[in-house]
């Protein structure tokens, strides 16, 4: 089993076009990254990974789990940092970090 599937996926915005037939697995214990210019739908793809986003077409596996189907057990095994400051600028840090744990029902561990 692969670490992450993804086969032939799509994602468009309107007319923009996202992401087009993107395929590729991660084996486990691989080290991957993803480069590409502004706009290339890296982001857009990660989000799609962690469930944050389905795609318009394709196949998302992580783990042996899909996308469509499994997000919560999917997004228990994964953590998320996106490029954009997304915290609650009301709350402490701390305060933060307990909202969104529990929002996520995450072990305290």
């Amino acid at each position: 089993m692969n670490s992450i599937e993804i086969r032939d996926v799509y994602k468009k915005f309107g007319e923009t076009e996202a992401l087009r037939g993107v395929s590729f697995q991660v084996n486990p214990g691989e080290l991957f990254g993803l480069i590409g210019p502004d706009g290339a739908g890296k982001t857009t793809l990660l989000r799609a990974v962690c469930t944050l986003l389905l795609p318009d077409r394709g196949c998302i596996e992580v783990a042996g789990l899909d996308t469509r189907k499994q997000a919560a057990r999917i997004r228990a095994l994964l953590g998320y940092m996106p490029q954009r400051f997304s915290l609650y600028p009301d709350l402490t840090v701390e305060e933060n970090l307990n909202f969104f744990f529990r929002l996520f029902q995450a072990p305290e561990a």
